[in-house]
């Protein structure tokens, strides 16, 4: 009989406790969620005060039976599921299944799983937080009040299989409205002038931004013909000579949103494959002579905070390798509406570095420790230093200016440097030593045409960005939103842009039309904001959701009595059915794209959907066919392969490619 029963979610999570703890404690795994509301109705009683009703996973009878027995046979038991509103429902409903006393000593939790926060966790039980479970409790209600009464009706009015809630219809929005931005946009031509100056042997480049000290525009061809006139024989004159320093800060350890987004940028990580590698990491990880070791902290958090032990472990993993010049003890402000209840991710063992880790670590668990672990000993270090220089030239009233930086000290770029989501160019221009009201000579003049360009599609690293920096979702959401709408069809991934599809567009502009509120920035906003104040006792729960559903009740009856059926455009191929001659349509299935007569159901032929691309293949000069892996990686491949060309690549042939 064991003294202690601790269940977690996981078995990983179980093997790595397991260890820290004496022969009498059992550590086992609930295996996620065993109670949530049901599938096949509702499960909330509106009339009742919106009570939800529970009840136990399909599937998990075994091992609830199993959990039952390990509860009774034990002294004393202990819920360590995860340290955020989801793992407190969890231990919520185990508690209530296992017959615990939710008011009892029976919580523990712990941002890292380490011996010493394992140990500590369990010498300071809390009680289950009904504030917690309470704000999870109305974001899964009032998620499935919008999911179960908004869904019947896209059904109805468009086609069976759609639905709808309160995030992913946001993120869509947000990408219709992007893409409408994109249809909508006349590019506007302007020109940029350079010149390129000379003295001595040295020569820098110098751009045109002014005439008599005011800003300048250029538009047409003939503006430039015509400033090049009026300084085809001036002189230029160095007018200003600035020298100075700027300093390049490190950016903050990561949480959820900024992992996500450097993941995606730096390793081409989908936001799925990150949180799910992460998990991993956190979970424990076997290494030789040491056994499972979690080697992150816990990775769904909003703060960049980190303990003192992690900042003194810091500063020595950096003096030794570094020097002390390179420690810098950083603290980083928090957002404001940031819940705070974790550390920013970072690794537990500032000891393991990732080279020492490469033979137990998959490929990817590898280049993700790597990122974090970097990242996290930036974060610590001394800012770059840059040496400066701004000159001003001028050429017959017109006023030029040269910029240009040497970096003097590398600081934390020395390990890390964050991407961006539109790279910025590092100043690359050598400017000679000069003096004011000297001359410099005239080498030659560039004039370069360029258009305005749209804004940019979403990826899913700058979809997160904007859905954290308008307060839509949590650090928990941003992953299944994106799935959820991927796997809807809403939207399609191309390349790593973000388009929406025409069914996303005809959803999209319904839900805008009849539920203003449910596709609201606003909105969505605000009741994030509500849960939160759920989550510290400030507000009940149920009268947020009553609030809510008075006026979407009576949208809900306008919207079943006056929507029309949508007829969805099908996309018609070039491909004729081969049995009644119709031309083919695309249509989507579980695993993509596929070829369908319309004539269904007199004609039901259905044919896989081969996508082509312009460029030919540059062995045999054949079509060049789109196909995806089972993990929906795109990779070309010439239409004769195999039979008479062996082309296949998983990057975009380009016109002048030669193999």
């Amino acid at each position: 009989m064991a003294d202690k029963l601790i269940i977690v979610e996981s078995p990983a999570k179980a093997g790595t406790i397991k260890k820290f703890l004496g022969g009498n404690t059992k550590v086992v795994a609930s295996m996620g969620h065993i109670r949530d509301l049901p599938k096949s109705k509702l499960g909330v009683d509106i009339e009742n005060n919106f009570e939800p009703e529970y009840i136990n996973i399909r599937g998990k009878g075994d091992l609830i039976k199993s959990l039952k027995s390990e509860a009774k046979k034990a002294k004393k038991v202990y819920l360590a599921t995860d340290p955020d509103r989801e793992g407190e429902a969890i231990a919520w409903h185990l508690a209530n299944i296992l017959g615990i006393d939710e008011n009892s000593k029976c919580r523990v939790t712990f941002n890292e799983i380490t011996k010493d926060a394992v140990k500590e966790a369990i010498k300071n039980p809390r009680s289950v937080d009904k504030n917690l479970i309470d704000a999870q409790q109305a974001r899964r209600v009032l998620d499935r009040i919008v999911g179960y009464k908004i869904s019947p009706i896209l059904w109805k009015k468009v086609r069976r299989g759609l639905s709808a809630g309160r995030v992913q219809s946001v993120a869509v929005k947000l990408i219709v409205d992007r893409e409408e931005e994109i249809e909508k946009f006349i590019p506007e031509e302007y020109w940029n002038m350079y010149v390129n100056l000379k003295k001595n042997k040295d020569v820098f480049k110098a751009k045109l931004v002014g005439k008599e000290e005011k800003k300048i525009e250029i538009h047409t061809k003939e503006e430039t013909e015509k400033i090049l006139n009026e300084i085809d024989k001036a002189k230029f004159v160095v007018k200003e000579v600035k020298k100075s320093q700027r300093k390049r800060n490190p950016a903050p350890p990561f949480t959820t949103s900024t992992m996500q987004q450097e993941a995606s940028r730096k390793l081409g990580f989908s936001l799925k494959k990150t949180m799910s590698v992460a998990q991993g990491l956190y979970e424990g990880v076997k290494i030789p002579e040491k056994g499972s070791v979690g080697l992150i902290t816990y990775m769904r958090t909003d703060s960049t905070r980190i303990s003192d032990v992690a900042r003194a472990a810091a500063k020595e993993q950096i003096t030794q390798k570094y020097g002390e010049d390179y420690y810098e003890n950083r603290y980083y402000k928090t957002k404001a509406d940031a819940q705070d209840a974790h550390e920013a991710i970072r690794p537990t063992y500032i000891d393991i570095s990732p080279d020492k880790l490469k033979d137990s670590l998959t490929k990817d668990q590898y280049k993700l420790y790597n990122l974090i672990y970097n990242r996290f000993l930036a974060s610590q270090m001394s800012a770059a230093i840059y040496d400066t220089v701004s000159v001003k030239i001028d050429a017959n009233k017109y006023n030029f200016k040269a910029n240009g930086q040497t970096l003097r000290f590398k600081g934390f770029m020395a390990l890390y440097v964050e991407s961006k989501d539109t790279e910025e160019k590092e100043e690359n221009n050598q400017i000679p030593e000069l003096q004011e009201n000297e001359t410099v000579e005239k080498v030659d003049i560039e004039n370069i045409q360029s258009f305005t360009e749209p804004p940019p599609r979403y990826t899913e690293a700058s979809l997160v960005k904007t859905l954290e920096e308008k307060g839509i979702g949590r650090p928990s959401t941003y992953s299944p939103t994106i799935t959820t709408i991927l796997e809807r069809r809403y939207i399609e991934k191309n390349q790593k842009q973000l388009v929406p599809t025409e069914l996303g567009k005809v959803v999209n502009n319904i839900l805008v039309e009849r539920f203003a509120d449910i596709v609201s920035e606003e909105f969505t906003a605000n009741m994030e904001n509500q849960f939160d104040e759920i989550a510290i006792g400030k507000q009940a729960w149920k009268n947020i959701i009553k609030e809510f559903y008075g006026p979407f009740e009576k949208e809900l009856e306008k919207a079943n009595e006056e929507l029309e059926h949508v007829e969805l455009v099908e996309e018609v191929s070039d491909v004729p059915c081969e049995k009644c001659g119709r031309m083919m349509v695309i249509k989507y299935g579980r695993f993509g794209k596929f070829l369908a007569c319309p004539g269904y159901p007199e004609c039901k032929n259905t044919k896989p959907f081969v996508e082509t691309i312009e460029e030919t293949c540059p062995k045999c000069g054949g079509k060049i066919q789109i196909r995806k892996t089972k993990k929906r990686r795109n990779y070309y491949i010439c239409e004769n392969n195999p039979k008479t060309c062996d082309y296949i690549s998983w990057n975009k042939p380009q016109k002048e490619e030669k193999l």
